[in-house]
């Protein structure tokens, strides 16, 4: 797959899978643009991208507030010609029910799922108003159909997005906007080796995941070529939500 004429928006790139999303891309000759409220892991990721070569820029950005995406908009309209969005900034931040009080709700829903809202809003005006065909993919989670107790907001953010996936891909295809998801499973990002034999066995692909198994299915949603899917959430799980188990 060719990269080369694109540029990629990843939010929540400075670590974990955004991290890995910026370097795969940027290995694949794409221009990246790297947006975070984390400002010393982002700029140490920028240093290793340039020390390799790569195109790549970051602006700090708190995907939480409209106003913080509203200037990092504003600063990229005119120097980005952004073909490709990963919406991937996310937190997780599991409460007991009886004392997750509306602040605590607000702040992870406007983090996962607010953020995706306005990402594509802002981004589809550009390409709207250019005529540039783009690919947007959002990263949700299998906790969007599977949860353990306490998850509520997270649940519910990471549902959002699977819904408003394929709500964006019904009301920009006429701009020839292609809009998908990712779910994730079980991603180690890092402390690979320290995982238990029971953790990898809970998967039918009997390991569990790396980010690079992410990257690849982003890489197939955003090919230029690959223009019949839309509006889709592709499980990247190693088979984990499909696997039956029973306590012997």
């Amino acid at each position: 797959m060719d990269f080369r004429n694109d540029t990629v928006l990843i939010t929540g790139a400075s670590r974990g899978i955004g991290r890995h999303l910026a370097k795969t891309y940027a290995s694949q000759g794409a221009e990246v643009i790297l947006t975070d409220v984390d400002a010393e892991h982002g700029r140490q990721l920028l240093g290793e991208l340039h020390n390799e070569g790569a195109e790549a820029f970051f602006y700090e950005c708190d995907v939480s507030s409209h106003e913080a995406i509203v200037q990092l908009f504003s600063q990229i309209k005119d120097t980005h010609q952004v073909t490709i969005l990963i919406n991937n900034a996310g937190i997780s931040k599991f409460t007991p029910l009886d004392e997750l009080t509306v602040e605590a709700w607000d702040e992870v829903i406007n983090t996962n799922l607010r953020s995706v809202f306005l990402f594509s809003k802002a981004i589809a005006e550009i390409w709207r108003e250019n005529k540039t065909p783009g690919r947007i993919v959002n990263i949700a989670s299998t906790r969007a159909f599977m949860s353990e107790p306490d998850s509520e907001a997270y649940a519910a953010s990471k549902g959002g997005i699977i819904s408003l996936t394929h709500a964006l891909a019904a009301s920009l295809s006429q701009y020839d906007v292609r809009v998908n998801a990712i779910s994730p499973g079980w991603i180690a990002a890092k402390n690979y080796e320290s995982l238990r034999p029971k953790d990898h066995e809970q998967h039918l692909s009997n390991r569990v995941g790396f980010p690079e198994d992410v990257a690849k299915a982003c890489f197939y949603l955003t090919d230029k070529e690959n223009g019949f899917v839309t509006g889709e959430n592709i499980t990247v799980d190693g088979g984990m939500t499909r696997k039956m188990i029973y306590h012997h």
